[in-house]
């Protein structure tokens, strides 16, 4: 069997990262190598040839993901006030959807990873950087005039991360609709209290 030529062995390794990416979203980063790679096409044993480490792994399947959801983000701050909020309600609608919910590998890094970070703090500092810095980033894409975000994306991540945890369950739904209804509201996702009716 020949030698796999640069270009051949670059484009397998954008592969791997890319179904890392992925995979990791959907199953955490204890997916196997051996997983991983079949699940690339591609041998366990060219792993090594390509990266230095599992770790090393982690990092860029991190990084890739980040990259994959801003060249598709909808929303920039610099854009025009009726503009940016029409963008941010979508935004909204479609992080807080059944198919989100049941899409985690190809859905937002935020919680794709959360808990996987979480569970190894310090461990992957390269993958925390990239982290911390796509949270900044989608929180930025919510802010408004008088709100910078947090709370908002601290509301669309929890209820995605729950809706997915009770999936199977009516609840689910309602997560989702209640922590759209919270930040579609008012604009800032701090809703005024609701008067009881009965």
């Amino acid at each position: 069997m020949g030698r796999v030529s640069q270009a051949q062995a670059q484009e397998n390794r954008q592969r791997v990262v890319a179904t890392a990416s992925r995979m990791f979203r959907e199953k955490g980063t204890a997916v196997s190598v051996a997983d991983l790679m079949k699940a690339a096409g591609l041998t366990h044993g060219g792993f090594y040839k390509q990266f230095g480490s599992k770790e090393d792994l982690v990092d860029e399947a991190i990084a890739h993901a980040f990259d994959e959801q801003a060249a598709h983000s909808t929303v920039a701050p610099e854009e025009q006030a009726g503009e940016h909020e029409a963008a941010r309600r979508t935004l909204i609608e479609d992080y807080l959807s059944v198919w989100h919910r049941d899409h985690p590998g190809e859905g937002c890094p935020v919680s794709g990873f959360a808990a996987d970070l979480g569970r190894e703090p310090g461990q992957a500092a390269r993958a925390q950087d990239v982290y911390i810095n796509g949270v900044r980033n989608r929180a930025a894409r919510l802010a408004t005039a008088d709100d910078d975000g947090m709370v908002q994306l601290c509301t669309m991540v929890g209820a995605l991360v729950l809706a997915r945890a009770t999936r199977d369950n009516p609840i689910s739904d309602e997560l989702l609709q209640a922590a759209r209804t919270a930040l579609t509201e008012s604009g800032t996702g701090q809703s005024a209290p609701q008067q009881r009716t009965d």
